[in-house]
Order: structure tokens, then C-alpha cells, then sequence
């Protein structure tokens, strides 16, 4: 059944999707478009989002926060879908208004497969899904929650930069036109699951390794 609450979860995502994206894109193409700015502009935005929007659909803002979340059994299947598709249509919302403000549009990226870019990819996402995964785990909220989630995300981003990569969210690789499958979709995914895993495997209290899963966004409690 369609109610306002998850009416409001699906806009959440989509919105902080297509903030963070548009930061990212606004960071990236101005003339301080160094990888470093770049991600520290997406921890900002991803803070902000938390503090704002965590309380409504615990501000995934990324596929592979989704992804990885469903893969420990803390996210249902169907509601793990709506929020992939509210993330990537945020994204793709992004570049158009994005490309509408500059007046000018840019070219999809076509590059090769790069395995080190693969390996980037998927090391910064899992340095950025174990922030994530101890915020789930640890119950994080508010400033805590906001202040680990960016961090993590700045640092995923910077180390991701060294293998030509940089951004560990498909929803902005697609709202940026780097879609690239080998690299820029299956490299965060499969960290992101890794590092989730990982974490609740050896880092997670006990007691929310046996949690049930409901429909509920996934946010920190006290």
C-alpha cells in the first residue's frame, strides 16, 4: 500500500541523490575540479543530507549504500528497488538541470575497461561502506552519523581518484556520464557488499547481527 511515508522516502532519496550529484558535478567542472574538492564538496552534501533527510529515508544518496545494506539483511528486496530507482532517476535529474544552468551539455564517457580503475572503484567504496556499516550497526545518529558518513565518503573518493577513479556512487557516474560498467558500476558494488559484510562479520555487536528487517528506513536510534 502507497502511503505518504514512503511517498516521502522514494522523494528523499531522489532529491539527495540529485543534490549530491549536482554538487559533485558543479565541484568537478569548475576551476577547482581537483579530485580532492571534488570529494570533500560530496562529503559536505552527504552530511547535509543525512541531518536533513536521514530521518526520512536514512539518506542512502548511493546505490551501493542500498546494495550493501540489502546484502546484510538490513533492507528489503522491494524497498531496496524503489530506492535504486528514485537514486538513479535523482542522478539523471541532476545532469539535465545541471547542463540546463551552464547551457552547455558534455559527452558520455566511452573509455576502455581499466582494471585498476575496478580496483579503485572498489577499495574506496569499501573504505566508504564501512563508515556507512558502522553508522547502520552502531546506531549512529544525527552529527555522529553525518560526521562518519562524509568522512568515509571523502576518503573513498580521494583513494578512488588514484586509479582514475573517484566517484563510488552509479548514480552519480550516471548523472556525470561516467557509466562504464566494468569500472565505475561493478567496482563500487562489489566493495560496497565486501565492506558491509566484512563489518557485520567481524565489527558489528552481536545483538544486531540477529535484528529483523523491516520496510523501515534504516537510520541510528538511541
Amino acid at each position: 500500500m502507497i502511503t505518504r511515508r514512503k511517498i516521502a522516502m522514494l522523494v528523499a532519496e531522489f532529491l539527495g541523490t540529485g543534490i549530491l550529484t549536482l554538487v559533485i558535478l558543479a565541484v568537478s567542472k569548475s576551476a577547482m575540479g581537483y579530485p580532492y574538492f571534488v570529494a570533500i564538496g560530496a562529503g559536505l552534501a552527504a552530511a547535509m543530507a543525512v541531518l536533513v533527510l536521514g530521518g526520512v529515508s536514512g539518506a542512502h544518496l548511493n546505490p551501493i549504500v542500498t546494495l550493501g545494506m540489502w546484502s546484510v539483511r538490513k533492507v528489503k528486496t522491494i524497498p531496496a528497488i524503489a530506492y535504486l530507482a528514485a537514486q538513479f532517476l535523482g542522478g539523471i535529474a541532476a545532469y539535465y538541470l545541471f547542463t540546463y544552468m551552464i547551457g552547455q551539455t558534455f559527452p558520455a564517457t566511452t573509455a576502455d575497461f581499466e582494471a585498476k580503475t575496478l580496483v579503485a572503484e572498489a577499495v574506496g567504496a569499501l573504505i566508504f561502506s564501512m563508515g556507512w556499516a558502522a553508522v547502520v550497526y552502531h546506531r549512529l545518529d544525527g552529527a555522529k552519523a553525518a560526521g562518519v558518513i562524509a568522512i568515509s565518503l571523502i576518503l573513498g573518493m580521494m583513494v578512488a581518484a588514484a586509479g582514475l577513479g573517484g566517484l563510488v556512487n552509479p548514480a552519480v557516474a550516471l548523472g556525470a556520464h561516467s557509466w562504464v560498467w566494468g569500472t565505475f558500476v561493478l567496482g563500487p558494488v562489489l566493495g560496497a557488499i565486501i565492506g558491509f559484510n566484512l563489518y557485520g562479520l567481524l565489527f558489528a555487536p552481536v545483538k544486531e547481527l540477529i535484528a529483523s528487517v523491516d520496510d523501515k528506513p534504516v537510520k541510528a536510534k538511541k
